[in-house]
């Protein structure tokens, strides 16, 4: 499996994690479709990279809204001819108290978390399925593994959701040859943490045996395993990068 025959398309591309993922992928060798609701963003970023010589394009997506995602997959489809490698990365972040937790808050947080990764997969599958080394890597979080530190309720849940969406498409997807898998973050220094305090942080670092933020480069590294050949044995696996926070 060569990496530069297969198309690697990356949700929420734009910074933090879902950045590090594409420039990872691109560095393995990768076709890249950097996609998040800040175009200008992505552009700039496939700009960077194909003056790197990598083959990179920027795509629009809402993962909210299913025409959207519908759109994307098409450009995608057209602009690179495949695609090989899905990363759902895409999500919002929220700490909210369970006190003051609105319905809105929780049905936005759910929308983009988790609904929208289950359309971005559904609308993915006509052109996965045409793959030989066809994967998909879900984002899910820490707190969706145990709960969390500081993070709500809704994003809690939601990241739990994700976890059980890819059990449940690593076993339906199977058949077709396509790997389902999912990376589960502890906190990483991204601007998802802008609107944390400084005591919020300090009292998540506190509880981190190995005494220091993830990077975003940490969960990258992870993705990449789990979209290369060495993987393709590998589904319905949860890869912890935590710095020890949870074990299990």
């Amino acid at each position: 499996m060569a990496w530069d025959t297969r198309v690697a398309l990356v949700t929420g591309a734009a910074q933090g994690i879902g950045l590090a993922v594409a420039q990872t992928l691109a560095k393995a060798g990768a076709r890249i479709a950097l996609a998040d609701r800040q175009l200008e963003k992505v552009e700039e970023e496939a700009l960077r990279l194909r003056q790197q010589g990598i083959k990179a394009e920027a795509f629009a997506v809402d993962v909210a809204d299913i025409v959207s995602i519908e759109e994307m997959m098409k450009n995608v489809s057209a602009r690179l001819g495949s695609l090989d490698i899905l990363v759902n990365n895409a999500g919002v972040l929220s700490s909210t108290a369970v006190e003051d937790l609105s319905e809105q808050e929780w049905d936005r947080v759910f929308t983009i978390n988790l609904r929208g990764v289950f359309f971005v997969v559904q609308k993915a599958l006509p052109y996965l399925k045409q793959s030989s080394t066809a994967r998909i890597i879900n984002m899910s979080s820490l707190a969706g593994r145990m709960g969390g530190y500081e993070t709500g309720m809704a994003y809690t849940a939601s990241k739990g959701g994700v976890i059980s969406l890819t059990y449940g498409l690593a076993r339906q997807l199977a058949p077709y040859g396509i790997t389902v898998n999912c990376v589960c973050p502890g906190t990483t220094q991204t601007d998802i943490l802008k609107d944390w305090s400084e005591s919020q942080i300090a009292s998540l670092q506190a509880t981190i045996p190995l005494g220091r933020l993830g990077q975003p480069q940490d969960v990258a590294s992870a993705v990449r395993y789990l979209a290369s050949e060495e993987a393709s044995f590998v589904t319905g696996l949860l890869l912890d990068v935590n710095g020890g926070m949870y074990f299990g």
